[in-house]
């Protein structure tokens, strides 16, 4: 049974441990062996002013995290989706897609005009942005400086 929830701080663990399965293996290989990193870094993400956080639980297990704020500028209210991810064991099974569809309802009701996000251009997430209905922002760049 799928069940869409919202998740709150007593959910971290289960968000941590969803969260380092579906990006350890390929394409990502990111290394979260750090838990103490792992667990500041969910905080973080799920933690901000005006967060809201989805979840989809099959059968009881979380299954699908969002991980978002809303944020206010002068074209409207949006929601910054910082991170999402499937549990590896549930991947192109269409999950995705349906949790993506029941965010964009709960947001609407909130009355949010939009979501933004981003993602590499090399990895899945990018061509199941572009599936569900994300348009790519031509006029912006992310910039990073490393030191």
């Amino acid at each position: 049974m799928e069940e869409f929830v919202l998740l709150n701080q007593s959910d971290l663990s289960d968000m941590a441990e969803l969260y380092k399965s579906a990006f350890y293996g390929e394409p990502w290989n990111d290394d979260w062996s750090d838990e103490k990193q792992l667990m500041e870094y969910i905080k973080e993400k799920s933690g901000g002013y005006h967060a809201i956080n989805y979840g989809l639980r099959i059968d009881g297990k979380l299954a699908a995290i969002s991980l978002g704020q809303i944020t206010h500028w002068w074209e409207g209210t949006n929601y910054v989706l910082e991170e999402l991810c499937v549990s590896p064991d549930c991947q192109g099974a269409g999950i995705g897609t349906r949790f993506m569809k029941w965010i964009e309802e709960d947001l609407k009701s909130r009355d949010v005009k939009g979501i933004f996000l981003q993602t590499d251009i090399d990895k899945p997430a990018y061509s199941f942005y572009q599936k569900t209905g994300f348009k790519e922002l031509s006029k912006h760049a992310s910039f990073f400086k490393g030191f």
